[in-house]
């Protein structure tokens, strides 16, 4: 028996969110990767079945109780792409600090815990960290499409990061609910980080190749949309040059006084 994360009521520390579609084999090993990663933290575990067909709920929900870790599963009627099943995610997280990964298993949940600890070490300045793959184990041809991108996306962004496609990624949830959506949006959330005012930090982390099934996102058929998104985030940046220092003014005192405060009879 894996040891177990510390249980949680209606407010977690941690959120983690697993956007699938037909990952029903993938599941369980990742959730009990999760469950042994984050041992003694308080989280849940929210899986966005985006429109499976093959019992990924089912297969979720199953790991979680055989891990002793709170798992909800947030399903899709019909399949609504990869954003919109993190925002799905997002929007039902309890906790203050949310993390997501990717659902085939590639990326490594041994890593979450540096993620969460250099996001909280770095004080409430730092809205998000996230994880830059090395040794990727994709094809080349993914690879390859993935360099030209990062390349394009940092020269065009600035965002700091070589790359932004890593799904692994710890942001704070209150700053995650206010980012601009659109679909496409967790390949541009350093950007979008950073665009409200907050730092960006990552850490290195090992890719992993899939054990089961095959990828549910593929790269032609998003590039031309990619191009398009790219140039969108960098307008939307471009129209946001300065954060104003905003600040409440206090007056002493704060409301005039009343007639029998200054000494006048009382009717």
């Amino acid at each position: 028996m894996p040891s177990s994360p510390t249980l949680t009521g209606e407010h977690p520390q941690l959120s983690v969110i697993i956007p699938c579609k037909n990952e029903a084999e993938n599941l369980p090993i990742l959730i009990a990767e999760i469950a042994r990663a984050l041992s003694g933290r308080a989280l849940e575990i929210l899986v966005v079945d985006d429109g499976s067909s093959d019992g990924t709920g089912q297969a979720a929900h199953a790991a979680g109780l055989a891990n002793s870790v709170p798992v909800r599963v947030i399903r899709h009627a019909a399949s609504a792409g990869q954003s919109a099943a993190v925002r799905s995610g997002v929007l039902h997280a309890r906790g203050a600090i949310i993390i997501t990964t990717d659902g085939d298993g590639q990326n490594d949940p041994a890593f979450m815990p540096a993620l969460v600890d250099k996001l909280e070490g770095l004080g409430s300045g730092c809205g998000m960290v996230g994880g830059q793959r090395v040794g990727r184990k994709d094809s080349t041809i993914k690879r390859y499409a993935s360099r030209f991108a990062n390349g394009l996306r940092g020269a065009m962004l600035a965002d700091k990061t070589r790359d932004s496609g890593c799904g692994l990624k710890a942001v704070r949830a209150e700053l995650f609910r206010r980012l601009p959506y659109f679909d496409g949006w967790h390949r541009f959330m350093a950007a979008l980080v950073l665009r409200e005012g907050f730092d960006v930090a990552f850490v290195d982390v090992t890719d992993r190749p899939r054990q089961f099934g095959v990828s549910k996102y593929g790269v032609l058929d998003r590039a031309l949309v990619g191009v398009l998104d790219l140039l969108g985030v960098w307008w939307l940046k471009s129209r946001f040059r300065r954060r104003p220092q905003a600040s409440e003014v206090s007056f002493e005192p704060a409301f005039p006084p009343s007639s029998t405060e200054k000494g006048a009879p009382a009717p």
